[in-house]
């Protein structure tokens, strides 16, 4: 029988660390909850998997289940539309509510679904709960289509008899979040696309339009005032290659990007050199706090506990500064402290938020204040994006004019000249 290495907390928040055999991975989730734990990490040890047991019960269901492919073969859902997954979430509330039952309103959603992976996840989930597991269960076997916030929302509407009202909270709070996301992405294309349009028709420019000025000019015989060798000096090297620059620069910057974000150091440095950027930086950071406010705000509110809720939401914040300090939050409250003392130290969100916090600890409305937290820097966000589009849009007005004026300037220079020592002459 394989043996798994895992890491959980216990009841008390504190981390346990062990091994344990187990036919699955399922299995051994199912065996360390079942000693009180709650885990957090789960790895196979290599090298001591045991004989597979084909012929036991489970293999059969499996068989059953995978058809052809035996036990090994149960369809894993991979990643699904955040939007499909949104409108599925709240179809399935409206049914819960109605008084069906999960497999039968599991199965309606999949009829209703077109041929594609949301449909592939809603019948592999439909088959395990017709198998015999919890609805938070099925979910749990498919991390790449329900993440462990969607997985424990629904195990904590489950424990506490409200699953419809869960995902009601849940489909409100992914569609919230998707609208930020759109958002941020939104302030982001519009410059990007400008400054790439300019840096294309300049280039164009430089490479077909200046080299027959140059011919030009040699015919002149005049010397030529500076700006206008500058511009001919440029044309030459984005004639010879300097084009190549152009373009693999920045596709060099995204790969290293790319590969520092393979690393958790060089996670938090791609994320804390993002929220320092001016302007877009503030535009970052405050959707971190956003997302990362409204995310632990709906946990509470759904009744998972605050050390699980913290370790959830540091998982999924997006950006490693604030899962960080997020972590270090979670051990203080561990070690007998509240929330809102850690987070006034990491010195990451405005002191309005810090007190709202405080308040709420106090007040023992934690989830609601976290909510108007997230509400409140929502509509910080959308202002700081309006207010951006408005002041680039004449910034790169005035921009792209001075360099379609430097480039006129430098190649009619040398005319005038000529023009004036005719006229003198």
């Amino acid at each position: 029988m394989p043996v798994y290495t895992y890491e959980a907390m216990n009841n008390l928040g504190q981390s346990v660390k062990d091994q344990i055999e187990a036919g699955s991975s399922e299995d051994a989730i199912a065996k360390i909850r079942a000693m009180g734990f709650f885990p957090t990490k789960i790895k196979e040890q290599a090298g001591k998997k045991g004989p597979a047991k084909g012929a036991g019960r489970g293999g059969q269901q499996a068989q059953a289940r995978g058809g052809k492919g035996g036990a090994g073969a149960r369809r894993t859902a991979g990643k699904v539309s955040a939007k499909l997954l949104t409108q599925c979430t709240r179809q399935l509330s409206t049914l819960v509510d109605a008084g069906l039952p999960i497999l039968r309103s599991l199965r309606i959603l999949e009829q209703q679904q077109k041929p594609g992976m949301m449909r592939v996840a809603i019948r592999v989930v439909a088959d395990d709960v017709e198998a015999g597991s919890s609805l938070s269960e099925a979910f749990s076997r498919h991390p790449k289509a329900f993440d462990r916030l969607y997985t424990n929302m629904v195990k904590a509407g489950e424990a506490g008899g409200v699953l419809d009202i869960i995902l009601q909270r849940l489909a409100d709070f992914m569609e919230k979040s998707q609208a930020l996301r759109r958002k941020v992405i939104g302030a982001m294309i519009y410059p990007l696309a400008v400054i790439t349009f300019a840096m294309v028709i300049v280039t164009l420019l430089l490479m077909f339009v200046v080299p027959k000025f140059s011919e030009i000019f040699q015919g002149m015989g005049v010397a030529l005032p500076t700006v206008t060798q500058l511009l001919l000096d440029l044309s030459a090297w984005i004639s010879g290659g300097g084009w190549l620059a152009l373009i693999g620069v920045p596709l060099l910057v995204f790969a290293i990007f790319r590969l520092l974000r393979l690393s958790e150091g060089g996670s938090y440095f791609v994320d804390l050199l993002k929220i320092r950027i001016p302007i877009m930086g503030r535009i970052a950071s405050k959707s971190s706090v956003a997302r990362f406010s409204r995310t632990l705000g709906t946990l509470l509110a759904a009744g998972v506990p605050i050390l699980d809720a913290i370790t959830i939401t540091a998982d999924t914040a997006g950006n490693e500064v604030y899962g960080r300090a997020l972590r270090k939050v979670r051990n203080a409250i561990r070690e007998g402290e509240n929330f809102a003392a850690p987070l006034r130290q990491a010195k990451l969100v405005d002191a309005m938020v810090v007190n709202m916090i405080d308040v709420g600890e106090e007040t023992g409305e934690l989830d609601k204040m976290l909510e108007k937290i997230a509400d409140n820097y929502d509509d910080e966000v959308d202002t700081l994006v309006s207010s951006m589009t408005s002041l680039l849009e004449p910034v790169m007005v005035i921009t792209l004019g001075g360099i379609v004026g430097f480039i006129v300037l430098a190649l009619f220079m040398p005319m005038i000249s000529l023009i004036q020592n005719v006229s003198g002459g």
